[in-house]
């Protein structure tokens, strides 16, 4: 409280010199340059990346003030809809005791029984909705600095993912979670988390000049003004008027990303989730049982009809399969991988059965699957005999991702199927949902399709492409099975206007969930 008072009496004293000066600047999102705002910082903007930033997380980077949609999702991730459903009856609570206490319930009900060696929300879910909600003005400032150091009011665990990984800060002071034999129990161990701030900077990990940033939080205040030579104020009028940061302007992409939430979950957009869930359930059973026991012919026009949209392009000429050492072949669909109904959506389009070529399906995934399902074994020789035996039955799709993945990107091609047939025709699809992902890397992914089919209108669009032999812009004569993975890639790509990456699903599920992604 004295650090607070003496704060307010440092703000009054207009002209007077000390050596912690503390300065209010103004921030007016609609003329944010360096030559028009900042006037104190622009003389040492060469200054910037010898310096050091401390600043409050929630304070100069969110927009938005409620931190309730944060922890909603991790209620939902870990607690399920029960817990979920309380924490929303909390929330009028939550808003009219304050918001230490209210923050202090948010985290009892959020994390009292989670476990803490498999936690990874903070590294896998909440970075893409924390960089949804960063103003570009907040964050074109701190990122002019070469050294960062994030103050948070949140739990440590949840923002320190997004602030190393994506934000470039070195280090991260936030509230600490008491934890006995594994579990959290919900409580926030105070004295830990005053002293953090302290210990990373009087060992001097810091040096030279000190800069503070922050909102209008007392327990912010406090830090800041005990370690920073000058500290700069935001206020919550003026953080409504930022824009959101745009995705090319992310330090680093993101490609990766898990959870079943499509939308930041805030209490109105809760409370619409939990009045749609009853129909929505009683509506994901109908399509899919529609989609597994009637005839394709019929299919389209009833899911159509629930909402379920499909839209399919094919080039003029028609698909025809050739013969293989006299023998008749069908043709290969190669596809981007979005959700594990790839196969059924692209079946649907062409309006004739096809096998489903899959490196892991759970069983009662095969069970309610229209198609024909064969499971490889990540052995290449015995997988590519598989195919090829498979080829000669009829058309077969696969996915040569090996893994799903939701953002505009396209993992690597494994170069499999090329060495099978020269018969291959490349399928981009997109899909799009408005409440609920219908992929998953470290949930249960028999309920993939259920969550699939719970939005209100989910959208599947497939393009289908020229097939390799007649394409125009394809020589593929005497080319190796990498070059003509590659080339798949890159038209598929470039029909879906995505970018192509050399990741991997080991890659995807050591980020997401800390293992290689084998069942």
């Amino acid at each position: 409280m004295k650090a607070f008072f003496s704060l307010l009496r440092v703000i009054g004293r207009i002209g007077t010199t000390s050596s912690r000066q503390t300065k209010l600047v103004n921030y007016h999102a609609t003329h944010f340059t360096s030559s028009q705002k900042y006037s104190s910082f622009v003389c040492n903007s060469k200054e910037y990346p010898k310096q050091t930033l401390v600043f409050d997380f929630e304070g100069t980077l969110l927009r938005s003030s409620s931190l309730f949609a944060y922890f909603m999702l991790v209620i939902l991730e870990t607690g399920g809809l029960l817990r979920a459903f309380v924490l929303l009856l909390l929330y009028p609570l939550i808003c009219s005791v304050g918001k230490e206490l209210g923050l202090k319930i948010m985290v009892f009900v959020s994390f009292l029984g989670v476990r803490k060696d498999t936690f990874r929300l903070g590294t896998a879910v909440l970075p893409k909705f924390f960089l949804e909600d960063i103003g570009r003005e907040g964050f074109d400032l701190i990122m002019t600095y070469g050294r960062k150091i994030a103050v948070s009011y949140l739990p440590r665990i949840m923002v320190e993912g997004v602030l190393r990984d994506y934000l470039e800060t070195e280090a991260v002071v936030g509230r600490e979670l008491k934890a006995i034999y594994g579990y959290y129990v919900g409580l926030m161990d105070k004295e830990k988390t005053a002293t953090a701030l302290n210990e990373l900077l009087v060992e001097k990990k810091t040096g030279g000049h000190v800069v503070g940033i922050g909102g209008f939080t007392k327990s912010v205040y406090q830090q800041l003004c005990l370690h920073c030579k000058e500290v700069y104020l935001v206020t919550e009028g003026e953080k409504s008027n930022w824009k959101i940061l745009p995705r090319e302007k992310y330090p680093k992409p993101l490609i990766f990303h898990d959870g079943r939430l499509v939308f930041s979950p805030r209490p109105l957009a809760t409370l619409a989730m939990f009045m749609w869930l009853p129909l929505g359930i009683v509506l994901a059973v109908f399509r899919i049982t529609v989609g597994s026991l009637l005839p394709l012919v019929i299919v389209h026009p009833i899911l159509s009809f629930t909402g379920s949209r499909i839209r399919a392009a094919k080039p003029k000429q028609s698909f025809i399969s050739t013969k293989k050492n006299g023998k008749s072949t069908g043709l290969m669909y190669v596809c981007n991988h979005r959700t594990l109904l790839d196969p059924v959506f692209i079946s649907a389009a062409l309006m004739k059965p096809v096998t489903a070529m899959t490196y892991s399906i759970s069983r009662s995934s095969e069970i309610i699957s229209p198609l024909r399902t064969v499971r490889l074994t990540r052995d290449r020789e015995q997988d590519g005999n598989l195919m090829d035996r498979m080829l000669r039955q009829g058309d077969l799709v696969v996915c040569p991702e090996g893994t799903t993945c939701r953002e505009p990107y396209l993992l690597r091609f494994s170069p499999l199927f090329a060495e099978v047939t020269s018969e291959i025709v490349p399928v981009a699809i997109d899909v799009k949902t408005s409440m609920f992902y219908g992929s998953t890397a470290s949930g249960l992914k028999c309920f993939d399709p259920l969550f699939h089919f719970l939005n209100p209108r989910p959208a599947y669009f497939i393009r289908f492409l020229d097939n390799l032999p007649s394409s125009p812009s394809c020589d593929m004569s005497g080319a190796s099975k990498f070059q003509v993975a590659n080339h798949v890639q890159n038209e598929i790509a470039k029909a879906l206007r995505f970018e192509c990456t050399n990741l991997t699903r080991k890659d995807k599920y050591m980020i997401l969930a800390g293992n290689e992604g084998i069942l």
